[in-house]
């Protein structure tokens, strides 16, 4: 999109670059023209043949058109030959030599007026205009002004350099734009992918283990008639559970959607923790204390956060006990494992997208701090006094009334 932006720009930019040089050159030649023109015909004007039929030059001594001219010369005929220069102001100027002063002499004839024509003397190029100076009813002579188009194409080669600088500066400047705001535009498209992802790999990483739960009860169960009533209770249960933690994606994800805000209602923080705990597949390595708590929060998100801490110790504690305990607004969740590194505390609650069959900390884990920061509280790890890793989720203490 940078590119076609940029692209688009650049001919725009080279149109209207093209159409300005087109109209400067046709300009500046016209402004010549019209110059040694005008000049030729006034000077023409005051040339006059008298009685005796000699061509009087006297006003060109004092004419001041004649003595601004960059070059002027006057021709006159010749009887049985060709055009011959009677004047020429400043005496040093570039004139036309005899074959070119012979082609202006016929074109004037043939035209009757002023005439213009270009010529190369000394390998320079001189814009002429032609008057005629009239005897009786014939041209008996014509009035030459020149001038050097050189310094005007100066000016129009500096003009197509600034124009060349300006458009090359416009094209990056074009650009530079273009890839901001294309950036920002397609900054919520690409945040709102990256987030669709994540939700997805959060999804997988909440319904992956009770779902394999669920098929080795059913297994079971079809393995064995008699434990088939036993089966198929705990089977109706993690069903109960799978559709809690569905119910908890879908509103997380409308959360973070902006579609929907999250209803704060009082509950008893340590009745949830117990509830959670008892549903998780073997609860029997988890050791709970807790006390009456009230906090205000979301049953379905805080339960969400809860089951993460617990699983992530029991995953990663090495078989060791988990110790789980409840007491002003705070969740801490212990275990005796290798722990993880200081280095690794931080980043474990980062959100990133993960594979479908990982079972790393970052998705869970990065699920308990959203949850937290979400009711304005905190989450961390530290290292549990006589080893092990303290995982805390810290809850702001309920408003009263």
């Amino acid at each position: 999109m940078t590119l076609l932006f940029a692209a688009t720009t650049a001919v725009c930019l080279l149109v209207l670059a093209t159409i300005a040089v087109r109209t400067d050159s046709h300009s500046r030649t016209n402004d010549l023209d019209n110059a040694v023109s005008h000049r030729a015909d006034g000077l023409a004007r005051t040339l006059y043949y008298d009685a005796g039929g000699t061509l009087r030059l006297d006003s060109l001594q004092e004419d001041e058109l004649a003595r601004s001219a960059e070059a002027l010369a006057v021709a006159q005929a010749t009887p049985n030959a060709g055009p011959r220069i009677r004047y020429a102001y400043p005496s040093q100027a570039a004139l036309p030599g005899p074959a070119e002063l012979d082609e202006i002499w016929q074109e004037v004839q043939h035209d009757q007026e002023t005439t213009l024509v270009t010529t190369a003397i000394n390998g320079r190029q001189y814009r002429w205009a032609a008057a005629p100076v009239w005897d009786g009813d014939r041209i008996g002579a014509t009035v030459l002004v020149g001038a050097d188009p050189a310094r005007s194409q100066a000016d129009h080669k500096r003009l197509i350099q600034w124009l060349a600088l300006g458009c090359v500066a416009l094209v990056l400047a074009a650009a530079a734009v273009g890839h901001l705001l294309t950036g920002r535009s397609m900054r919520p498209a690409l945040q709102g992918l990256e987030q669709q992802e994540q939700f997805l790999a959060e999804a997988a990483h909440e319904l992956r283990t009770p779902l394999a739960t669920l098929r080795l009860v059913v297994e079971n169960g079809s393995a064995s008639p008699h434990r088939a009533p036993a089966a198929l209770d705990e089977a109706v249960r993690l069903v109960d559970r799978l559709g809690r933690l569905v119910t908890g994606l879908l509103a997380r994800a409308r959360v973070e959607a902006g579609t929907q805000e999250v209803e704060l209602t009082p509950l008893r923080l340590d009745q949830l923790v117990e509830q959670t705990i008892e549903e998780l597949p073997d609860p029997s390595g988890v050791t709970i204390t807790t006390e009456a708590v009230i906090v205000d929060g979301d049953p379905e998100l805080l339960a969400q956060a809860v089951r993460n801490l617990v699983e992530n110790a029991l995953r990663h504690g090495g078989g060791t006990p988990v110790d789980v305990a409840v007491a002003a607004t705070l969740v801490a969740v212990r275990d005796h494992g290798p722990g993880v590194p200081p280095e690794d505390r931080t980043r474990v609650f980062e959100r990133r997208v993960t594979g479908a069959a990982s079972t790393g900390t970052g998705t869970g884990l990065a699920i308990v701090r959203w949850v937290a920061d979400l009711h304005g509280g905190t989450a961390r790890l530290s290292e549990a006094p006589g080893g092990g890793t303290l995982a805390e989720l810290l809850l702001p203490e309920r408003k009263s009334g």
